[in-house]
């Protein structure tokens, strides 16, 4: 990724907006696969470059990888170094300048809006740094929202969120809001969410940035575990190389 002094980050901006538009709208396009479905994720001279006051600004130049099923990447580098950006076009919250992105063999980057939301809806997890929780709902209502959006009845939408809230260790905490709820615990109910549509590819942006080391470390401990169970691919963007090394594979 190519540094500069301006980051360009799609992440935190667009996450609620994708949440509650990608379920609705996943019936409007039906797309086939446009590359080889051997790979979760094929990523082929991908680059990115915005509009600066000081002119055009390069962030990402061409990246080029792919990732198989089940396996786990770290996406490692400093603040400004254009990771979360990258990430954001992976999971199609945002278009490149050049370059494509194949997702479950979809060409996501040339698909439309809604074509993107439906890609995300069928095979996509998130997990952010700042949690993306809606404050007036319960840990609960939080969980089996996705569900309900993809169409789930709501008592079968609770139900299975429920077990996933235990399997977080908040059996206790299933009608607490957000805000009664500690960073961990708020983090947990996000890995609960990410983890209930059984995602193929789970993307998490810098999940324990917001916690302190030991409540960030068990997160992680956990998020390592489920994905393990869940058989997920695990896209992971962070700055911490110890974090990273937990990875199949880092990119630097």
């Amino acid at each position: 990724a190519s540094k500069g002094k301006h980051h360009y980050h799609v992440m935190d901006s667009q996450a609620l907006v994708c949440f509650h538009i990608d379920y609705r709208t996943a019936a409007k396009d039906h797309l086939m696969p446009t590359h080889s479905v051997n790979s979760v994720l094929e990523v082929s001279h991908l680059g990115k470059t915005v509009q600066t006051v000081d002119g055009p600004l390069t962030i990402l130049h061409d990246i080029q990888f792919s990732v198989s099923e089940g396996e786990s990447l770290a996406i490692v580098g400093t603040s400004g170094s254009g990771k979360s950006t990258l990430l954001g076009l992976l999971a199609g919250l945002d278009t490149p300048s050049s370059g494509e992105v194949h997702l479950m063999g979809q060409n996501i980057s040339a698909a439309t809006e809604d074509g993107r939301a439906e890609i995300r809806s069928r095979h996509v997890g998130f997990v952010f740094q700042s949690f993306q929780l809606i404050d007036h709902l319960s840990a609960l209502e939080n969980v089996q929202l996705p569900l309900e959006l993809k169409g789930m009845p709501r008592h079968e939408a609770a139900s299975k969120a429920q077990v996933w809230l235990e399997k977080v260790g908040l059996g206790e905490r299933l009608n607490h809001r957000p805000k009664t709820l500690s960073g961990g615990e708020q983090q947990r109910v996000a890995l609960a969410r990410a983890f209930v549509t059984e995602p193929d590819i789970l993307f998490a942006d810098e999940p324990t940035g917001s916690l302190d080391e030991v409540t960030g470390q068990k997160v992680i401990d956990l998020l390592f575990t489920l994905n393990q169970d869940s058989g997920s691919t695990l896209i992971l963007v962070t700055h911490d190389m110890a974090l990273a090394k937990r990875c199949q594979r880092q990119m630097v």
